[in-house]
């Protein structure tokens, strides 16, 4: 449905570390990496996440958030290990989420430009 998506970040180096980290523990590695952005994705394949700097970015209000597939419940675990870790900030640690689902399994973070990111196993 989708193609990418891109995100605004003030510094390229922090969110590229950060981003390296909480990817990873999903499957995804960095595509691409230039002064002008990074591109994240699944191995081999195109880029699904694009960073770009722009001092001034704002993370999105209200209502917006973006959720990963997570291949196992270990690796939603892995993923909010990794952002906190790395400057996220905690917004739900890792566990079922009934409400969503009886197989809902999530962690919440917010990046360190303050974008809402969930990872998901169902």
């Amino acid at each position: 449905m989708l193609g990418h998506l891109s995100f605004g970040v003030r510094d390229l180096r922090r969110a590229g570390v950060f981003y390296d980290a909480v990817l990873s523990s999903l499957g995804w590695v960095r595509l691409w990496d230039s002064p002008d952005g990074l591109g994240f994705g699944p191995p081999g394949g195109g880029e699904k996440l694009n960073l770009f700097p722009h001092p001034g970015a704002h993370a999105p209000g209200p209502g917006f958030h973006l959720a990963f597939d997570a291949p196992d419940r270990d690796a939603v675990d892995a993923f909010h290990t990794a952002a906190i870790d790395h400057g996220g900030t905690d917004r739900g640690a890792p566990g079922p989420r009934p409400d969503y689902g009886d197989a809902y399994y999530a962690a919440f973070v917010t990046d360190p430009d303050g974008y809402r990111l969930e990872a998901v196993h169902q």
